[in-house]
């Protein structure tokens, strides 16, 4: 028997507090799910994306990732190093506009999660086709690794969440 890292501690309150969300609540509707360990560079990466239900304008995902320096600090205990992983949340829209929605998606992330790192928006299009539309991605990036202490924090990083996908889908 082993026991479990902090990103698997961390995978299962993630999965806990979307999945209720979805089968209980009935407040979002989870549609996509990867958990990937890439052997090469020994890495881990876990992610769940949903949208609120009924309104599919905007989708969320919310993502955890822990590299070989963070699963090694906490396998072999590594004197000074503290075991954790990386959280951060993604936002996706399609829009007509760039410049328009870009700088109003920036707004209601701001007000909402007032990130001490600046959102990084990237822009994705079909060349050719600019006038069917771009997809937005927002991701809000968590300067620090994030450890089985902040798992009574998972519930209101999902309100969060829940209010972003409420404002974008209202743009």
């Amino acid at each position: 028997m082993f026991d479990p890292t902090v990103f698997e501690n961390l995978k299962v309150g993630i999965e806990n507090v979307v999945y209720d969300l979805d089968n209980l609540d009935e407040l979002i509707l989870v549609t996509g799910r990867e958990d990937l360990l890439d052997m090469a560079v020994m890495s881990r990466s876990f992610s769940l994306r949903f949208e609120l239900r009924g309104l599919e304008e905007a989708a969320a995902e919310i993502r955890l990732d822990a590299g070989l320096q963070e699963l090694a600090a906490e396998i072999l205990e590594t004197p000074g190093k503290q075991p954790g992983c990386k959280l951060n949340v993604r936002f996706y829209k399609n829009v007509k506009s760039i410049e328009e929605e870009c700088a109003a998606i920036s707004r209601i992330v701001a007000a909402i999660w007032e990130p001490e790192i600046p959102p990084v928006q990237t822009v994705t299009y079909i060349v050719g086709e600019e006038a069917r539309g771009y997809r937005i991605m927002t991701e809000v990036r968590f300067p620090r690794t994030i450890n089985e202490e902040q798992m009574e924090d998972l519930p209101n990083l999902a309100d969060h969440m829940l209010q972003t996908l409420e404002q974008l889908n209202r743009t």
